[in-house]
């Protein structure tokens, strides 16, 4: 069994039936403009498991070989992350998002009863039953604990963590446990977002938007967000319109819309920060990746009110035509299915291009990029560099030879960091 994209439909997912014997194929599950994932058989073969977002909801669904049987198992009006069967096919280990914690609960079969099993404020993945369905084995991360093995004993619930992964020096250290908030964007939606409050604030802040931009800031594990936290800044990390984890509405929101709407909720989240007290408005920056590196460009060329004193852009973006054109395939997909294709819709890749908009960009902006980068293109932050330099604009711009997307060599990754906070203290912090 496996997952179909549609070509014709490029929000549709199928989960088809192959027929190994024959070659045949059967569709088991497809509708118009729903995805579809993670088909699992059961054990004892008697049913397949998959996420469906038809309700608005990535939620559980089962249905037999046959076709027959299609019905709905979870119906908790959240969404489900991940899940695996147990090995009597009775009962399900599933990991709800509940507002960007991750829950690891059981989910009974018959009945689609929910028990939970370890809730809070923390981030449960990759649930796996023991094949004698004695315990559960899972990851477990929080904003205070870096990532870690555990297993839960299936009758009695106790927890055993098997592998320690924080240092001596950093358990020493007095972490923060951001709190959820909320603020309203321009047009009134609400956009959820993570606050982390330092113990001594230094009367600056950081936005951080998330990449993307089908994805989640949640209660994961942040050395970055704790580390300038700890020197004082106040952190606060938006789900802006598009991101997952709210419900289907709030995930599409941000269709043929690109560096719009998102760059509102992104500025609003700077309007947020200076009703904080504490924060000085002028000591407010932005700093993101992937697609949190192209807010951060949209947030500066379209504020008129100049909300950021400086922007940090790793591996983004500024030029939604070209950036289509040189990346890789299935990026191009990706991109089609939030804007349609480029030749149909080029006034929505033009809007959405803040490339265009260079000459109102009033602040400094510091841009990292790898070489190796097929997902954003180098190139599309050497045009933006270009443009820049055109406009007598003041940046900085350092890349990487032998990084992909994201920097994965722990000397990239130290010396981005410097570069980051060398240029973010000398914008943000007082002389």
């Amino acid at each position: 069994v496996y997952v179909l994209r549609r070509l014709d439909d490029l929000n549709r997912l199928d989960i088809v039936l192959l027929d190994l014997a024959t070659g045949q194929t059967r569709v088991l599950y497809g509708k118009a403009s729903t995805r579809a994932s993670n088909p699992r058989w059961s054990p004892d073969g008697q049913w397949i498991a998959f996420l469906s977002q038809e309700t608005g909801r990535e939620e559980i669904w089962l249905i037999k070989p046959t076709g027959e049987g299609l019905h709905q198992l979870t119906k908790s009006g959240q969404d489900v992350f991940q899940f695996d069967w147990s090995p009597n096919s009775k009962q399900a280990a599933v990991i709800f998002n509940r507002n960007g914690a991750y829950d690891l609960s059981v989910v009974e079969v018959e009945a689609g009863t929910v028990s939970d099993l370890r809730s809070g404020a923390g981030i449960h993945s990759n649930p796996y039953w023991s094949s004698d369905g004695k315990f559960i084995a899972f990851e477990y991360e929080s904003p205070i604990a870096p990532p870690d093995l555990y297993r839960i004993d299936a009758a009695t619930k106790k927890v055993t963590q098997l592998t320690f992964s924080t240092p001596p020096a950093l358990a020493k250290n007095k972490l923060v446990l951001p709190e959820r908030v909320s603020y309203k964007s321009y047009d009134g939606l609400e956009i959820p977002a993570f606050l982390y409050r330092p113990e001594k604030p230094n009367g600056a802040a950081i936005l951080y938007p998330h990449g993307g931009p089908k994805d989640q800031y949640g209660f994961f594990w942040d050395d970055l967000a704790q580390y300038f936290t700890a020197k004082g800044y106040t952190y606060l990390a938006p789900n802006y319109r598009g991101s997952t984890g709210y419900g289907i509405d709030f995930e599409r929101a941000n269709y043929n819309d690109w560096g719009v709407g998102d760059t509102q909720d992104c500025l609003h989240g700077a309007k947020f920060l200076c009703g904080m007290a504490g924060i000085k408005p002028e000591r407010i920056g932005i700093m993101g990746g992937s697609y949190g590196g192209y807010m951060t460009v949209c947030s500066l060329a379209y504020d008129t009110e100049y909300l950021f004193a400086c922007g940090v852009m790793k591996y983004g973006d500024a030029n939604l035509i070209s950036s289509w054109a040189q990346c890789e395939r299935r990026l191009r997909l990706y991109t089609e299915i939030f804007l349609g294709h480029p030749a149909g819709n080029h006034e929505i890749y033009l809007k959405g291009s803040p490339i265009r908009e260079v000459k109102n960009i009033q602040k400094p902006i510091l841009i990292l990029h790898g070489l190796l980068d097929t997902i954003c293109p180098p190139e599309s932050s050497e045009e933006l560099v270009e443009m820049l330099r055109k406009e007598n604009k003041t940046f900085e711009y350092k890349t990487y030879a032998n990084e992909p997307h994201g920097f994965l060599r722990r000397e990239d990754q130290l010396d981005a960091y410097a570069w980051i906070e060398r240029f973010l203290d000398w914008y943000l912090l007082p002389l």
